[in-house]
C-alpha cells in the first residue's frame, strides 16, 4: 500500500463544488429575504 503524503491530492474539483455550492447558498439567501421584505410590504 502507498505511503500517504499530506497535501498531494488535486482538490481543484472540489474546490470549485464547493464555490458552487457556497455562490448558490448566498444567491437563495439573498432571494430569500428580499421576498420576506416584499411579502411584509405587500401584508401591511
Amino acid at each position: 500500500m502507498a505511503e500517504h503524503k499530506n497535501g498531494e491530492m488535486d482538490i481543484s474539483v472540489q474546490e470549485k463544488t464547493f464555490d458552487g455550492f457556497m455562490s448558490m447558498t448566498t444567491k437563495a439567501s439573498i432571494g430569500i429575504i428580499v421576498l420576506l421584505i416584499f411579502l411584509a410590504f405587500v401584508a401591511i
